[in-house]
């Protein structure tokens, strides 16, 4: 599929003439998370706004390929929402990777030197990190968010902390294991270890009080916030009852970064590797003080969306259904702890395997059967799976049929957008994958084998305004059509809401085809088509619009 330059200049027309109206239909139907569009980025790698930070706490660039910081921050990811970016995408949720304070050394984890860029190796879940803001910039980027019609997902670590080094010492026994290593065979050889070497485990099994880490007391005091910070901890563990055990020190912890700044819901990491009932007293924790935030800030809310959680259950399939089995038969239900959705760790294996209809029929009847009312969060690339979809960006517009057409939610990892290669030379490991943002090959509309950069956006931006305007699709019932040209429905009916669509791919580029929309559009009706913005009316079961559009995204 290849889109010659006037895609872009249509783009831009489109955008400006046509968005109004695109947005009153959107604001027909409500937003569910079932349907959501979600854009998952390393902040650190998203976009620099603020160079002045880009080295925190005598941080040097001395790290592998790949590994060191690279100057993205949070002011970064509020600009790009400010410039309109997120939304052009049809973009639901914005989920920024972990910005609590990091190591400050670099340390080699059997790949070369690395840095904590990436917002999992947690030394003060307090505070904000240097190198990515300020408490400012946290409230600016959730606040224009909401602004913008988006909401925001934080990224919560409840299962390690960051490496030991020279400067970043360990926590007392009381609070982390150093070892053994996790073998992943059951539920204890899962939890009861560390992942890998030099990643102390939180105990978040025990029961015991346990005081503040030293390294946390004096660092606090040094900051001049220790009274603050106790007297806080004091009034929580009062009022909930709770021991001073390591798990509710963190509940409380990631909490107020809800009750401080509204974030709408956490994308939980490394799931399975503690016990599952923590994840459902964390949900009770975030839940009361999002409800807090709402009520104090009437004017920032979205709407009465409760708390959203969704999981990281490594290997998580959609198969698995309710029942996740952690080895030798011993299964858990994420659903029932906490999660309303697990992220879909075999959508790239069933991506790759099936043809759209396949692919699609599947996972509709998974989503409207066993899994009716959770969901999934479907994804193509991320920053840990070293084996995604199209790591040399080959078949961009493939990846967003099947990504954004799918049944159940759909995660964009920063770049899926921008053809954003997977492959870097000299990087090592899952450093591959999180390369800088390509901005550059966007502003110059770069060409690559068979099309150009800012094409694959526009048309990633088409399917992503479709879907953000109807939760038919991602949260709709799925019906084949037509096999040539390869047409669908989608049916969505909940409570007083009713929403249907119809979708052609593959279209002739040169012809104007009739494509089929019995049983979903009455004759008479007039449809738009999401992807040219043009109008038809249906005639004999059927509706036409002009030549020249690879695909039809039909609506009301």
């Amino acid at each position: 599929m290849k889109f010659s330059a006037l895609a872009v200049s249509l783009a831009l027309a489109y955008s400006s003439a046509s968005s109004p109206a695109m947005a009153q239909v959107a604001q027909k139907q409500p937003f569910v998370w079932e349907n959501a569009t979600v854009y998952f980025l390393l902040t650190d790698r998203f976009n620099n706004a603020n160079p002045a930070n880009d080295l925190a706490y005598g941080r040097k660039a001395d790290g592998a390929t790949l590994r060191s910081y690279m100057g993205g921050d949070l002011a970064g990811v509020t600009a790009k929402i400010k410039e309109g970016y997120f939304n052009n995408l049809g973009v639901d949720a914005i989920w920024i990777s972990p910005p609590v304070e990091q190591i400050h050394a670099g340390t080699d984890e059997g790949t070369g030197k690395s840095y904590g860029f990436h917002g999992y190796w947690a030394a003060d879940f307090t505070s904000v990190d240097a190198n990515l803001g300020t408490e400012a910039d946290v409230r600016e980027l959730v606040d224009t968010a909401h602004a913008h019609g988006i909401r925001v997902l934080l990224d919560v670590v409840m299962n390690h902390l960051g490496p030991v080094t020279p400067i970043d010492p360990v926590w007392p026994k009381e609070w982390v294991r150093q070892g053994p290593m996790c073998t992943f065979k059951d539920s204890k050889t899962t939890t009861d270890c560390t992942l890998v070497k030099n990643l102390p485990d939180i105990r978040t099994d025990s029961n015991q009080d346990v005081p503040l880490p030293p390294a946390l007391v004096a660092k606090w005091k040094k900051e001049g916030r220790y009274a603050r910070e106790v007297k806080e901890l004091d009034d929580f563990f009062k009022r909930t009852g709770y021991p001073r055990a390591p798990r509710y020190y963190l509940i409380k912890w990631h909490a107020d970064w809800v009750r401080k700044y509204g974030f709408d819901g956490f994308r939980g990491d490394t799931v399975k590797h503690t016990e599952p009932g923590v994840w459902k007293e964390l949900k009770t924790a975030a839940s009361e003080a999002y409800e807090g935030w709402k009520r104090a800030n009437p004017s920032k809310r979205l709407g009465d969306d409760k708390f959203f959680m969704t999981a990281e259950v490594y290997n998580y399939a959609v198969g698995h259904g309710h029942k996740f089995d952690m080895g030798r038969g011993q299964l858990v239900d994420f659903f029932d702890n906490g999660f309303d959705s697990l992220i879909n760790f075999s959508f790239v294996a069933d991506a790759k395997r099936g043809g759209y209809e396949q692919l699609f029929s599947s996972y509709s009847a998974a989503l409207n059967g066993p899994l009716k009312g959770v969901s999934v969060l479907n994804y193509l690339s991320s920053h840990d799976d070293g084996g995604p979809f199209d790591p040399l960006r080959a078949r961009p517009y493939e990846t967003a049929n099947k990504l954004l057409l799918a049944p159940g939610a759909a995660q964009i990892y920063y770049g899926d957008e921008t053809a954003r290669l997977l492959k870097i030379d000299g990087a090592v490991g899952d450093a591959t994958l999180r390369s800088f943002m390509n901005w550059d090959d966007l502003a110059k509309n770069a060409q690559r084998d068979g099309y150009r950069v800012a094409d694959v956006q526009y048309y990633w931006s088409r399917l992503g305004k479709f879907r953000h305007a109807h939760p038919a699709v991602g949260a709709g019932v799925h019906t084949q059509l037509q096999t040539a040209p390869y047409t669908f429905s989608r049916v969505y009916e909940r409570g007083d809401v009713r929403d249907r669509v119809v979708v052609a791919l593959d279209l002739p580029k040169d012809v104007a085809t009739a494509v089929s929309v019995a049983g979903v559009f009455n004759d008479g009706q007039t449809v738009r088509d999401y992807y040219s913005g043009k109008t038809a009316v249906v005639a004999n079961g059927k509706v036409q619009f002009d030549a020249g559009a690879p695909v039809a995204l039909i609506g009301y």
